[in-house]
């Protein structure tokens, strides 16, 4: 059996985004009158080290560590009060000097992509410059944030990529603070558990596997692409795209 790092390394050599995201709609169950997501965390984009989707940066995938921000004046979630030690935050300890714990923990040494939700109303930042260089000096491969971000020019020097939502010239203390880490996040509607796989494609977006379904994707995938080749070549050939659809997406 591949062991982790031989399935991302495969992941990021041979897939895009989109691929994902097809094998997801086969693989996952949607809830009754819910809408299939399929692992995509919407309308992120990158920022550093090149800023706009492009082909220049690799693509990165590795575990996630998750940290929830909330509102300043609001009380951490219960899971952060009742076990600060695993889920919150000691006192006199900035919530960046965490990023580094769960990777270290974790047995497969794939490293880690740091995963932040925001509350979709603020408009500070909760990523600046200072953050990204502790992240690099920790060894992370990569950050995610569900919100906002700021000092560019320092993001771009650290190397580190990062996706984000939006920017802003706000620092986090204006509204927001961490609120609880490695529990479950939200981004555009995709709950991302810690440990998810997350795979950064710089030029199609970023999409979340669920750790239990990885080997599921990797081996669906090559099946996907080469009906969907079949069916591009078909209606390049004249064949209309209903019955390409029919004859060769069916068949899985």
């Amino acid at each position: 059996m591949a062991t982790l790092n031989e399935q991302l390394a495969t992941l990021v050599e041979n897939y895009s985004a989109c691929d994902v995201s097809d094998a997801l709609i086969k693989l996952q169950k949607t809830p009754e009158g819910s809408t299939a997501r399929a692992g995509y965390l919407a309308d992120l984009v990158p920022f550093s080290p090149i800023t706009g989707r492009n082909t220049q940066t690799p693509k990165i995938a590795a575990p996630a560590t998750t940290f929830k921000f909330i509102s300043k004046s609001s009380k951490p979630p219960s899971i952060a009060t009742e076990n600060p030690q695993k889920h919150g935050f000691e006192p006199g300890k900035h919530w960046v000097d965490h990023v580094g714990e769960f990777a270290a923990a974790d047995p497969s040494g794939a490293g880690s992509i740091v995963v932040i939700e925001q509350p979709d109303d603020q408009f500070c930042a909760v990523t600046g410059g200072i953050m990204a260089t502790r992240m690099v000096a920790v060894g992370i491969r990569g950050t995610v944030v569900g919100g906002r971000i700021r000092d560019l020019g320092e993001l771009r020097e650290t190397g580190l990529p990062i996706w984000a939502r939006a920017t802003s010239t706000v620092g986090t203390n204006a509204e927001a603070k961490a609120g609880a880490r490695d529990v479950p996040v939200s981004i555009g509607g995709v709950t991302v558990s810690p440990g998810d796989i997350i795979f950064c494609d710089p030029l199609e977006g970023v999409v979340a596997i669920p750790r239990e379904l990885l080997g599921q994707v990797l081996e669906i995938m090559p099946k996907l692409i080469a009906m969907d080749e079949k069916a591009k070549e078909a209606v390049a050939q004249g064949m209309s795209v209903t019955d390409a659809f029919k004859k060769f997406r069916s068949a899985l």
